[in-house]
């Protein structure tokens, strides 16, 4: 449902971060993915100076992190980190969804099926890329439906931090839940117009949904990389 940004109207530079970041917030690199400026601006046709830039601006994002002799990889969370982020994100989710309930017309109910349907048969066809690619779009399908520009901003600055970590929800930590699919009940709370089951369900989502992940985080901690 939403795709990469539209970055026409951008700078060099900035079109780069945009697409960088939609891939790290969409879990297209992984965590320790490095990214040589030379080749990527090879590959774009462009010089190293705007992608160069667009990754410094990732760096700072807390996305991108550099290593000595000057080198730039995908940075992994620690678990301390994401469980500071989850706590954060437990907070502005459910608000931004219940902010966007104005928004929400059937049309955009019967999309929001459709990814979530996508993302169901991917599960089961153990496409994975494309699930959590499903994942990512139905979650801020929803959110920039707010129409809170910097709300989204700050959701979005949370997400390219935790993107590349989601690589591991699959296999490790496939998402349970204790009765019907979060996301179903997200879709019935919409279309309810209910605000607090809509923030209820996406704040469960997280933490029932995200069990399984949460103790494959703890079971890998120590073996963090240099």
């Amino acid at each position: 449902m939403q795709g990469p940004p539209d970055i026409q109207s951008k700078s060099l530079s900035a079109q780069i971060y945009a697409q960088l970041k939609y891939q790290l917030m969409a879990a297209r690199l992984q965590p320790g993915d490095r990214l040589k400026i030379r080749d990527m601006a090879q590959s774009l046709g462009t010089s190293e100076t705007p992608v160069r830039e667009a990754l410094l601006q990732l760096v700072r994002d807390g996305a991108l992190e550099m290593k000595p002799g000057y080198y730039i990889r995908v940075r992994r969370l620690t678990l301390r980190e994401y469980l500071e982020l989850r706590e954060i994100r437990l907070l502005l989710e459910p608000h931004a969804a219940v902010k966007a309930l104005p928004n929400v017309d059937d049309a955009f109910i019967a999309e929001l099926e459709q990814v979530h349907e996508t993302l169901i048969r991917a599960e089961l066809e153990k496409d994975y890329p494309t699930a959590l690619l499903a994942n990512y779009e139905f979650h801020f399908s929803v959110y920039r439906r707010s129409e809170m520009p910097q709300l989204i901003d700050i959701l979005e600055r949370l997400w390219v931090q935790i993107g590349p970590l989601l690589n591991f929800l699959y296999p490790f930590g496939h998402p349970s839940y204790d009765g019907p699919h979060q996301h179903l009940n997200v879709i019935a709370a919409l279309r309810n117009r209910d605000a607090d089951a809509l923030a209820d369900a996406f704040r469960d989502d997280l933490i029932e949904g995200g069990r399984s992940f949460l103790k494959y985080l703890e079971s890998i901690e120590p073996e963090k990389s240099s």
